[in-house]
């Protein structure tokens, strides 16, 4: 049975609508799913880049695309009332739900709903009180035990090559992003196109470097 690391981090739309949409694109396919929260913050400071919604331009479009994105794939999303916003009490809740720090789906669910079904502040301390209530942590989120495992999965991820989320590791390639799902189940189902493809982009020659 392949598995396959999903690193994900609650602050991104479009990890949101990849976990909604993993069930279909898996379908029919034996393999077991490690959820790996990771922040995606530290990702981006590791590679010298800025997250979509810090650019202006690219902001206003990635809120528009996902909404579209949403409606087309039938996947409820409703915006938070503040976004970027700071993700690490959601994902050091959903780490502190089990002792490696790797949540089921279902705590992965309760999360990714609370920021983006509600329409409402993801950060909203009643709120956060209501989930962690819900969920019923085993372990404080605040200890450091669950601190060191969200930066140990977030060092796991860049030397794994992770640049963004959301990201699956199957098979020993890594898929990047909501629309790469049609190319995972691909690379589960054993297409033989997929290897010249995956050759094919490592052979281009680098150009200009800024």
């Amino acid at each position: 049975m392949t598995q396959i690391d999903f690193y994900l981090d609650f602050v991104s739309p479009y990890t949101y609508l990849a976990f909604e949409r993993l069930g279909e694109a898996l379908d029919g396919i034996r393999c077991r799913i490690r959820y790996r929260p990771v922040l995606f913050a530290g990702l981006l400071k590791h590679h010298g880049q800025l997250g979509p919604a810090e650019i202006p331009g690219k902001r206003e479009w990635t809120y528009r695309q996902v909404l579209w994105l949403a409606n087309a794939a039938g996947v409820p999303m409703q915006l938070p009332t503040a976004h970027p916003f700071n993700p690490l009490h959601l994902l050091r809740l959903a780490i502190a739900c089990d002792p490696q720090g790797e949540p089921s789906r279902e705590v992965c669910e309760n999360v990714f709903r609370h920021v983006w079904r509600s329409g409402a502040d993801a950060t909203d301390p009643a709120r956060l009180a209501m989930l962690a209530a819900e969920l019923a942590p085993a372990r404080d989120p605040s200890s450091d035990e669950v601190k060191l495992q969200l930066r140990a999965h977030t060092d796991a991820a860049i030397s794994r090559g992770v640049f963004g989320v959301p990201t699956f590791d199957a098979d020993g390639r890594l898929f990047w992003g909501f629309d790469a799902l049609a190319m995972l189940r691909a690379q589960l189902l054993g297409d033989p196109a997929l290897d010249a493809i995956w050759e094919a982009g490592a052979r281009v020659g680098e150009g200009v470097r800024r």
